[in-house]
Order: structure tokens, then sequence, then C-alpha cells
């Protein structure tokens, strides 16, 4: 079945109600985080090019790729990794650049990895974004001692010998590090551990982590692949002591078969339904791992961290396999809005989320063709999503009719709502709303009573196009771009909004 066959007309009329006096949990700018490993060209070409390119840069750091970054006020970027998290040895990228090691990326392509962009590198990176560093150690191919020493090369103010060497190495004060993942994907690519393997892993890196003045760094545990909450159990049970957060990775295959995942570009409207399907897994998975954190840890102490997140499409024809290269359409700027908008609701365990992945490798915000460069329409998502950080949730209530995305194993209906929405009062004090339509052929009128607020008038923009895979490409005129919104009324205590199809709207009440 269609989306088509769903609805009465292409104007439905859906009623919901704003609770303004009813303020919920802090929106986190964290929310917003975005992932950049040593992947293919998402650090070599896509930030880093040498201080000697004719590209235009600061210190060897792309100008353009960091002013747009800027201009989405990135909260954070985690780094080297990812898989290459745990073969990476800080070491290999201090100090003379001209005599770092090359090393062999065997996760990713089998590509020298020439050790150019290292610790300092990424430090002047964030630095320029004006963004808060997350750093992944070594946990599955090093020692405690390795961690320890990275630590205290990288805080340490006083005169001992790391903090020597990192000055000498042109850093005099201390960096700021506010998040320190203490492993990746642990029971994967990070190890192949069990959880109660990497439990005692975790208390054993934990015990030299040191935490404390000079170390404020949040410890983020490696946690589960999708719906593994086994794993999350099993960590929380024996070590939650030990962490200040667990992470969470979940990635939206339009197929669920890792072998063929389906095309980024030239798709039908069946893949289009089913990429939204399994994208809208995400509210019951949060809901499933949020209940086994709540049995230890009632408080909500440890944040629940999604720092992979995402579309993972077959790479582009001609590329390396290995560098996971995919456009970027229409439908992964309405993929990034869904999350956004389920990612509000669980805000009080949900702190930081992480986008992969920053430029050039899956869903990327940024595309660059050597001196060219495309935002994407995931890009554009995130830049009208700017005034939810740090907001506060307010409730919207609202139901949605419901589209297929094909169907499961035993023959029945894969459902998801055909849009979803997010409200929220912003630092500027006005209320904004979010909406993700996820239909591919039709449009919705949302009536939105607004109880106690009194709004004036409505403003905001739209993100959409004709075609379902429309997409930007480097060097030539942009194709999808958001576009001031007109469909907004106010009629005395309704906000009626004419939200059109395969679109995502965000508004400003004044």
């Amino acid at each position: 079945m269609t989306a088509t066959a769903l609805s009465a007309s292409a104007q439905t009329k859906i009623d919901a109600t704003l609770k303004a006096d009813q303020p919920g949990a802090e929106i986190s700018r964290y929310i917003y985080g975005q992932f950049s490993e040593h992947l293919g060209a998402g650090v070599y070409e896509g930030v880093w090019v040498g201080k000697d390119s004719p590209i235009p840069n600061t210190r060897g750091i792309r100008n353009d790729v960091v002013g747009a970054l800027k201009a989405i006020k990135v909260p954070v970027i985690r780094w080297p990794g990812g898989c290459f998290a745990d073969e990476y040895h800080w070491r290999d990228g201090i100090g003379d650049p001209a005599k770092r090691p090359s090393r062999k990326n065997n996760w990713w392509g089998g590509t020298p990895e020439s050790n150019q962009f290292g610790t300092h590198e990424f430090f002047d990176f964030v630095e320029q974004v004006g963004t808060d560093a997350y750093l992944s150690v070594n946990v599955g191919s090093s020692n405690p001692t390795e961690m320890r020493e990275w630590i205290e090369y990288l805080t340490s103010p006083g005169d001992d010998t790391l903090a020597q060497e990192r000055r000498a190495n042109g850093r005099k004060d201390p960096f700021k590090v506010p998040f320190i993942g203490i492993g990746n994907e642990s029971w994967g690519c990070g190890g192949n551990m069990t959880p109660e393997y990497y439990a005692n892993e975790l208390r054993r890196f934990e015990a030299f982590y040191h935490k404390g003045k000079d170390n404020s760094g949040a410890r983020v545990a490696s946690g589960a692949n999708a719906f593994d909450t086994n794993w999350t159990d099993v960590v929380m049970k024996n070590a939650v002591r030990n962490m200040d957060a667990i992470s969470l990775h979940y990635y939206t295959l339009p197929t669920a078969n890792w072998s063929k995942k389906g095309p980024a570009l030239n798709f039908d409207e069946a893949q289009w339904n089913s990429t939204f399907y399994q994208t809208y897994r995400m509210d019951d998975l949060l809901q499933k791992h949020i209940a086994v954190m709540d049995k230890h840890d009632p408080k909500k102490r440890v944040g629940l961290y999604v720092d992979e997140w995402g579309t993972w499409y077959d790479v582009e024809a001609g590329t390396n396999p290995g560098h996971l290269y995919q456009q970027n359409t229409l439908r992964d700027g309405i993929v990034a809005a869904v999350n956004f908008n389920i990612f509000h609701h669980y805000t009080d365990r949900v702190k930081m989320t992480n986008i992969a992945q920053t430029v050039n490798v899956l869903q990327a915000m940024i595309l660059t063709d050597k001196e060219k460069m495309a935002l994407t329409p995931t890009y554009y998502a995130f830049k009208m999503y700017v005034p939810f950080q740090d907001s506060t949730a307010i409730p919207l209530d609202v139901t949605a009719p419901t589209l297929i995305g094909g169907k499961d194993k035993d023959g029945k209906d894969q459902t998801f709502p055909a849009f979803n929405v997010s409200a929220a009062k912003a630092k500027d004090g006005k209320i904004y709303i979010g909406i993700a339509n996820m239909n591919a052929k039709e449009g919705y009128v949302l009536n939105i009573n607004l109880g106690t607020l009194k709004a004036k008038s409505v403003s905001g923009d739209v993100l959409t196009a004709d075609k379902l895979d429309a997409h930007n490409v480097p060097g030539q005129k942009e194709v999808i771009t958001p576009v001031a919104f007109k469909g907004g009324k106010i009629k005395g205590s309704v906000l009626e909004l004419t939200i059109p199809a395969k679109s995502v709207v965000v508004v400003k009440l004044d």
C-alpha cells in the first residue's frame, strides 16, 4: 500500500494542542552533535587540506567547512572514531608532522593514515568552529596507561613531563576536554567483547581515569548496538558507578540488510517509506534502553548518548566501498528532523547525539570535491533546528495518520506516523515548532490550539522539493535549500499550519 491510499485528501486536517503552560525538560544543545572519524575523505580533504593547499585554510583546516559548521552552531564533535579509535595511538599524531608515522587504516579501505591530523590539529579545528571536543580513547588495542597519559598530556596545568611536552608542541594552556568515550563499539570492532568483559574493562580503565579538577571530562561507556538492551543492562548493572553516560548506536538502512542497504539516489516511494519506518524505530529503541537505564539509575544521573546515528546506504558507484561516500537528499533532511523531534521527547535521559558523519561520510552535513563544497539537505535541517538548542521542551499533543513501510517477517504491515512534531521555548523567549512530514505525496493542515499562549504572528522556513532525491552537488547551483514558509496563520487561539508533502517546517511564534 502506498502513502496515497492512507489519507482522504492532500489537505487532511489534523487537530493538535500546545501546552505552553506545562514546560518539560531542557533540550540540550548537545543533541545536535557531530561525529568525524578518520574514514575516507571525512578528515583528509573534508577538514584537513594542509597548510600549503591552494584551498583557503587556516593552519591546514578548510575555511569553508569551518564557516559552514559555525553557522549551524555545532555544539560538539566526536573524534577520532568510530572503529578507527580502537586502533589509534595518540602519540602517532603529535610532534613534528614530518616525523609522524604512516599507518594502514585497516577498518576503512586500507588507505594510508598519514597522522597529519592529530591531537593539536583536532583541537585547533574545534576551537575554530567554536565547539566542544568529545574524544574516543583506545580500549580495544591499548591499555589504561596510554589513556591516562593522553588525558594528562591534554589537561595537565602543571610542570610534569607530559604537560611540558604539550607546551613544546605548541600548546601552552591545557585543552578543554568535556567528554571522553572509554572505548567504541566494544561488542564489535572495538574488541568483540561480551558485556560482562567490557564492564570489567570499563572499571579497570576508569580506575586510572583520575577524574577531578584537571580532568573533568564526562566518562562515556561504550554502549549497545541498536536493540541489544542486554548490553545496556549488564554494563550498567556492573559498572554504573564508573560512568557518567553510556552510548547507543543505531543506523537507518532502508532494507535493514547490511549486504544490500539500498541506494542514496534514484530510489522509489517504497524505499522512501521503508527508510522512514526504519528511522522511526529510534523512538521504540530509546524507550527500551531508557527503561533498562531507569532500573539501574532511577535518578537519571547517567546520560544516554546516541553518539552514532543516521542513514547508511550503498556507496556511490565508482567510489571506494570502504570510504562510505553517499549522496544526501531531501529524504535525509527529513530523516534528520524526524530524529530531532524524537530526541526532544526524551531529553531527561538523552543528553547528546552525534550524527554520522560531518563531512563526506554517510549522512554528511557537507560534501566536498577538491576546492568545491556543497551543503546538504541534512545540513539545512540542522540549521533550521538551531533555535531548539538549550531550549525548554513544551508538550504538543497530536495524532498523525499512519503510513506503511513494508512487511515484517510474519507478513504484517510495518507502520509509522505520517509526520512527527516537537515544540519548545527557546532562549530568545519565542516558541518554536518543528514538523517533519514523511508522507511523500500528501500534505496536512495542522490546527494547533495554543491554549494559554498569546501569539500575534507566525514565521519560519520550509525544506522541500519536487523530487524525492533532490540533492546538492559541489560546485553546482543548489537544488534544495530552505525557503520562507508562507503556510502559517493565527486565527484567535488556533495556529493553522499548511504543511506540504515531504517536507521539514520550523516556525516561530511572536
